[in-house]
């Protein structure tokens, strides 16, 4: 194959925002704080390091230490944990919901992305340490978003009733699901390996959130990943002054509605609320809204004077939980830490927010799109290049595609344009002619170039198809291989898990994963493995 790489900006998978923002356009640069460079990580090294507490982080350390209390945990995360005490330590951090069995293939990506930055950043920076951070999102509570994943194009999923942060949702009932995937695994080392997981990572330990880290340690441990869990007590109280500021003052939605409307050109991810955040009590989660000079908790009986929630505050911190505007902010507070690494839609929303970091006196992170990657067998390949297809050419919609392939098979040249410009300029001398007569001549000579042009249009619409029939089974073996590779024709990462390429290729698929991406080059890779 030609190249074993495309930008993001080639792929035709990315919005208009993203690609604008790679491309450093202008009307992007006020949503952000410093672009993704080596250089610029220097910079935000030194800004980082004056505006960060460092009280913050013997509490982060211990509430780390005791999250990995019962987790099997390697000398790399337990040295990056006692790392995070020192000031010249800084993360890097990935955040994403607890998907069933990690959910999308590209769960893996982000991670990937933010151990290799780290690695790059320490060869760099030698005088830093640095920290790959994922960050559950265990106080999410929109279950139906996590409680599946796709295995060979059957979804497997969990059913179960759910309230509250899915983080604290017991692992109960989850016997059926890998009854399921057990089966679907089938035999060897590989199924052996990934049916043990599930079983140690769901059947063995309590809740959803317990359940996530064991999976991610289990998977990324030995590169040092560290995985934090905010629903907890601690690091909320660090966070205390800017809830209550949040409660009082109601500023985020002002800086964000201000922020947003930077963003005019371009679809706006999320918008805010008068109050950011959620009240949190067992299986609760609901808005916390001001009406009538009282704070009620939305769709419950529970009201708050403005003394009794900010008691409530200070007594429970742990029942205060900030929404997707004000996680980002509760992140960076509580994490010394430089970059934030994902998904286009999530730097949608981070591109909000600068505003409220600045009124916050909090500095925002340098924004990273994660990795994206294509993973193909050798036999995709040799496919590929039987049929004359790049995998610029398999990144093409489908419908342009089999247009292009068709076109470039063909004997004949299915384009007209030759003959329109011809007959054009033929019409041109009527229409010469037409000026010098009355405007009946005129509107016949025009309605007569419409009419030929048509002519010509559908002669080569006709041809097209008729030529698509002469080539049909190569083009078939051309959308099968792209149907292969791009299941229901988006990309391989949203769609399929992990699991289904681990049977195949086992360890090797990680390696192959943390040798290849390269989080600064802003390039989708094709893995041929």
């Amino acid at each position: 194959m030609p190249t074993d790489c495309i930008s993001y900006q080639e792929s035709n998978y990315f919005s208009k925002l993203i690609v604008d923002y790679l491309d450093k356009k202008t009307e992007t640069q006020s949503l952000y704080h410093r672009f993704p460079s080596l250089e610029n990580f220097k910079l935000q090294l030194e800004e980082k390091g004056n505006n960060f507490n460092p009280a913050h982080r013997n509490t982060l350390a211990a509430v780390l230490e005791e999250q990995y209390r019962s987790v099997n945990t390697s000398e790399a995360t337990r040295q990056h944990i006692a790392l995070l005490k020192e000031v010249n330590t800084f993360t890097i951090t990935t955040g994403h919901q607890l998907n069933l069995f990690t959910g999308p293939l590209y769960f893996l990506y982000k991670i990937v992305s933010t151990i290799n930055l780290a690695k790059e950043l320490k060869a760099a920076y030698p005088d830093y340490n640095f920290v790959p951070v994922y960050w559950m999102a265990t106080e999410d509570h929109d279950f139906e978003e996590i409680n599946y994943f796709n295995f060979k194009n059957k979804k497997i999923k969990w059913n179960k009733e759910s309230h509250g942060p899915v983080g604290r949702l017991s692992t109960e009932g989850l016997e059926n699901v890998f009854d399921v995937f057990s089966k679907e695994l089938g035999i060897g080392d590989h199924a052996e390996y990934l049916r043990q997981l599930f079983k140690n990572a769901y059947l063995k330990q309590d809740n959803l959130a317990d359940a996530t880290r064991f999976l991610a340690n289990e998977l990324f441990r030995e590169q040092g990943l560290v995985i934090i869990d905010a629903d907890n007590a601690s690091l909320k109280k660090l966070f205390v002054p800017y809830l209550k500021k949040e409660l009082l003052e109601q500023y985020a939605f002002g800086k964000v509605t201000e922020t947003a409307g930077l963003l005019k050109s371009y679809t706006v991810q999320v918008n805010p609320r008068e109050i950011n955040l959620f009240y949190i009590e067992d299986n609760l989660r609901e808005r916390i809204v001001f009406e009538n000079g009282k704070y009620i908790v939305n769709t419950t009986s529970r009201t708050f004077t403005e003394s009794e929630l900010l008691t409530e505050l200070e007594s429970h911190p742990e029942k205060f939980s900030p929404n997707v505007i004000m996680r980002p902010l509760y992140q960076e507070v509580i994490l010394p830490n430089l970059c934030y690494i994902g998904g286009g839609g999530e730097l949608a929303y981070w591109f909000e927010l600068k505003s409220l970091f600045e009124a916050s006196n909090v500095t925002f992170p340098i924004l990273l799109l994660r990795n994206s990657a294509l993973i193909a067998t050798v036999k995709q390949a040799q496919k590929a290049d039987n049929l004359q297809l790049s995998w610029s050419d398999l990144f093409t919609r489908q419908g342009e595609l089999v247009t292009a392939k068709t076109k470039a098979f063909s004997e004949f040249t299915i384009d007209f344009t030759e003959q329109k410009n011809h007959l054009s300029q033929q019409f041109k001398n009527l229409m010469d002619m037409a000026n010098r007569t009355d405007a009946s001549f005129y509107g016949a000579v025009k309605a007569q170039e419409t009419k030929q042009v048509k002519g010509l249009e559908n002669l080569e619409k006709r041809l097209l198809k008729a030529e698509k029939r002469q080539h049909e089974e190569k083009l078939r073996r051309i959308t099968d291989l792209q149907n292969e590779l791009f299941p229901n024709q988006s990309l391989q990462e949203r769609f399929a898990n992990f699991s289904e390429f681990y049977l195949e290729f086992g360890p090797a698929l990680n390696d192959a994963l943390l040798k290849q991406l390269k989080p600064l080059e802003q390039e989708f890779s094709v893995l041929v493995l």
